[in-house]
């Protein structure tokens, strides 16, 4: 369904679209969630759409909030609530599982629940578990409500570090060397599992980094240079997410591409570099949101190193199924080799983020990046496709 074809009753005038931006949610990234909604909500033709804002809080309730990007920004290296923009403290939204029906349902304790009309579309920025990774969707699935960015299967592998490498492996595309440890495995022999990650240093040396599998935004990531981090690492990835895996440090530069879904299939854009940030040991958390570690766009690539790696994020792209948008991030080693590290399928979304500023020097502005995420999301049904 494109925005000509929504739609309408003969005696009634055309309708814009109208867009529910949902953010938020239950992971640990949820206040970098808020930021990318503030953005996207700044971003909106406002003439051209109807946008609903609707947050998830902390602890799953779907909320309507106040349509205030200026609220949703870092404030003093604090990243922003959705309890703080929420009309109620105890009224809630429902999205009909009907797909007959995408009326969108507000209600409070003791009152009537009242109808907030239809949506069109769902522009989901959440970042993390319960969001980014196939929940979410298949949410939207049941309910037959079209919404921007990958379906199920490609968001849960985009989420889930084992299975994307497993993927990409499977295609043919360079990983690193890692170690995946489930929780049944800690769980069962804490030793056993500790010496898979000792021989995987042992193989390919310090450091190793240690991460949630299924986390991003650098959250609970630890570079671990020898034996006696290993344990604190394991406990901090552990607090995000009870699977962890422990990659190898690729020795290389950091290069960034942007995957952007057109009419025509995926495009990629021009690439970025990462560079070592000065005062952090590796693009963590702080690095990337707090202090805002400038990147290098273009990257400085000849030109067939950026044929080539612009190739390989569309191949991953394709391979995980994904649609939308991706950003692919690669480690251009020493030996000239392009080593994938991961996609994310929703990357950070704010006008400073890699994935807007790669596209933004490939000729597409943030604003018109917004409205071709809508639009490719208008165009594409829901279900089997």
């Amino acid at each position: 369904m494109s925005t000509e074809n929504l739609p309408q009753s003969p005696d009634q005038p055309p309708r814009k679209p109208r867009v529910a931006v949902v953010f938020g949610g239950r992971s640990s990234e949820h206040g970098i969630s808020m930021v990318t909604a503030g953005a996207v909500l700044r971003a909106i033709d406002r003439t051209k759409y109807d946008v609903l804002p609707i947050g998830i809080t902390r602890e799953g309730r779907w909320v309507l909030t106040a349509d205030e990007p200026e609220r949703m920004a870092i404030t003093d290296r604090r990243t922003p609530e959705v309890e703080d923009l929420a009309d109620s403290d105890e009224g809630g939204v429902v999205l009909s599982v009907d797909p007959a029906n995408r009326e969108v349902v507000y209600s409070e304790p003791g009152s009537v629940p009242k109808a907030l009309g239809e949506i069109d579309v769902v522009f989901p920025v959440l970042h993390g578990p319960y969001g980014e990774d196939g929940t979410l969707q298949g949410l939207l699935e049941l309910s037959g409500v079209p919404y921007v960015g990958s379906g199920v299967l490609a968001s849960a592998v985009g989420q889930d570090k084992e299975y994307m490498k497993r993927v990409f492996t499977s295609f043919g595309l360079k990983v690193g060397p890692y170690v995946v440890i489930r929780p049944r495995e800690w769980e069962r022999d804490e030793s056993a599992a500790r010496k898979k990650i000792i021989d995987l240093a042992g193989d390919h040396g310090w450091p190793l980094f240690v991460k949630p599998a299924r986390a991003g935004s650098s959250i609970g990531i630890t570079k671990v240079d020898d034996l006696s981090a290993l344990d604190d690492a394991i406990a901090e990835a552990q607090r995000h997410d009870p699977k962890i895996l422990v990659e190898t440090a690729l020795r290389g530069r950091e290069i960034e591409c942007g995957v952007l879904e057109f009419e025509d299939g995926p495009r990629a854009s021009a690439p970025a570099e990462i560079p070592p940030p000065d005062a952090h040991a590796y693009y963590d958390f702080e690095a990337k949101y707090i202090d805002s570690t400038p990147g290098i766009v273009p990257a400085p690539l000849t030109p067939e190193e950026t044929a080539e790696v612009q190739r390989l994020a569309v191949d991953a792209f394709e391979a995980a199924s994904c649609e939308g948008l991706v950003r692919a991030d690669f480690f251009l080693t020493e030996e000239g080799e392009f080593v994938i590290n991961e996609i994310n399928t929703m990357p950070g979304f704010t006008p400073i983020s890699m994935y807007p500023q790669m596209w933004q020097a490939s000729g597409i502005s943030y604003p018109d990046l917004v409205d071709k995420l809508i639009q490719a999301a208008l165009r594409r049904s829901t279900g089997l496709r």
